[in-house]
């Protein structure tokens, strides 16, 4: 089974704002393992409200960014995963194309517009 590999801030916790509860309740939909990935150190992840969260948090601390292609081979080694394991949403247009050059299937979630639906479509598309 897939896992759901989650963007965390502009994602699924907003800042100032907390979890998305509707992203949430989407998510829970599907029985998939969920991970939230993030560049947050540790004192970023309080101050995004990275704390408590109903996911596992995966965090490089900026060593590298999501912006770079190694974050995700660190990601995956430590993880014990491989890319056609995963599926993966990000509202960073430039972390989303560093995922795709280490064959991750990514999709851009604009943070702007927060399709939910969309984004239901791809999960459903991409789990099977």
């Amino acid at each position: 089974m897939k896992t759901i590999l989650v963007d965390a801030v502009d994602t699924f916790v907003i800042e100032n704002h907390g979890i998305d509860q509707d992203m949430h309740k989407l998510l829970e939909t599907f029985s998939n393992k969920k991970i939230i990935l993030t560049n947050a150190n540790d004192e970023e992840a309080i101050r995004f409200g990275l704390v408590n969260l109903p996911y596992e948090l995966f965090s490089l601390k900026h060593q590298p960014n999501k912006t770079d292609p190694k974050y995700y081979k660190i990601m995956f080694e430590r993880l014990g995963l491989k890319k056609e394991d995963v599926i993966y949403f990000e509202h960073n247009p430039e972390a989303v194309k560093s995922a795709k050059t280490v064959g991750m299937n990514t999709y851009y979630f604009d943070p702007e517009k927060r399709d939910l639906v969309g984004l239901k479509n791809y999960l459903t598309g991409n789990l099977k």
